[in-house]
């Protein structure tokens, strides 16, 4: 299975290795978006990364609920699968835990959003998936922490 998991949101230890076929997503079109978690560390940042590499309409709002909309439609870079790839996850809304969460569990919808039949009913089924790419040695904390909660 292509990087599926329950929620949408999978920890991957960044020195580890995937088999090809869970790395790469089935066919169709698929967009890929690598961010940089070092620089979202604040809101401000995570919000601009998930703009700059997805290409985000002018009307972005710069908001948590303007965030899960654009991600939850992506009308302007149509795809059949959708790949975020977060590195150094650690540093995301470090110092925010609760801002963290947050943006975990709009990921997580996003995902059960796209997995839905009524999602893209001309397309077919859509995939959204986050990979958390992960030092080893943040990856126990990640993994954790992503147990907490069910999104």
């Amino acid at each position: 299975m292509w990087m599926e998991s329950t929620t949408g949101l999978t920890v991957l230890v960044k020195e580890g290795t995937v088999p090809v076929g869970e790395a790469v997503p089935p066919s169709g079109r698929a967009v890929v978006a690598r961010l940089d978690g070092g620089k979202m560390s604040a809101m401000d940042g995570v919000f601009e990364q998930f703009s700059r590499e997805l290409r985000f309409p002018a009307y972005f709002g710069w908001n948590w609920a303007a965030l899960s909309d654009c991600l939850r439609d992506m009308s302007w870079l149509p795809a059949d699968h959708y790949l975020i790839v977060i590195d150094e996850p650690a540093w995301v809304l470090a110092g925010d835990l609760e801002e963290r969460r947050t943006l975990f569990r709009i990921l997580m919808q996003a995902a059960r959003d796209w997995a839905s039949p009524f999602a893209s009913p001309d397309s077919g089924e859509v995939t959204f998936q986050t990979v958390l790419m992960a030092p080893e040695a943040d990856f126990e904390t990640l993994q954790a922490e992503l147990m907490t909660f069910n999104g």
